[in-house]
């Protein structure tokens, strides 16, 4: 079953039970697909998915920051409840040993030794934890590999 046709049937099961929140989110997730299939002229691949999927994640988690900077408890709470039904959509988040194994394994491959290697380093990790991990998490995982 592709994204799509899951968040279609997630869709009328939230207009079924008359989950209000739910059915928003999937409608914000389901337009921004389609939005990038328009900009891209195509339908989407599953990578493309996934960084679509990913960028609503990430906007979601800044905004949360920004809320909870500014003491707005009612948008954080509100935003924590969007940003679980979207990371419901994406795979499986890798565990801190398993992304910690594939940063060393990487660093290896690439033969990093230095923070001067950091982007060789992140450019090879990121395509192989797409949509598992978090790019912040990846980043500080590898700085502290090459320190």
């Amino acid at each position: 079953m592709t994204l799509l046709e899951r968040l279609n049937q997630d869709m009328k099961q939230a207009l079924k039970n008359k989950e209000k929140d739910r059915l928003t989110v999937i409608r914000m997730v389901k337009s921004s697909l389609q939005n990038e299939a328009i900009k891209k002229g195509e339908e989407l691949s599953e990578d493309d998915e996934m960084q679509v999927l990913t960028r609503e994640v990430k906007q979601r988690k800044d905004s949360l920051q920004e809320f909870k900077n500014a003491n707005r408890e009612d948008l954080a709470g509100k935003t924590e409840q969007e940003l679980e039904i979207i990371q419901s959509y994406l795979p499986e988040q890798l565990s801190d040993e398993e992304l910690e194994q594939i940063v060393i394994k990487t660093i290896n491959e690439v033969g990093a030794s230095s923070k001067s290697d950091m982007g060789k380093v992140m450019s090879a990790v990121m395509p192989k934890v797409k949509g598992q991990a978090d790019g912040s998490k990846v980043n500080k995982m590898v700085l502290n590999h090459l320190q």
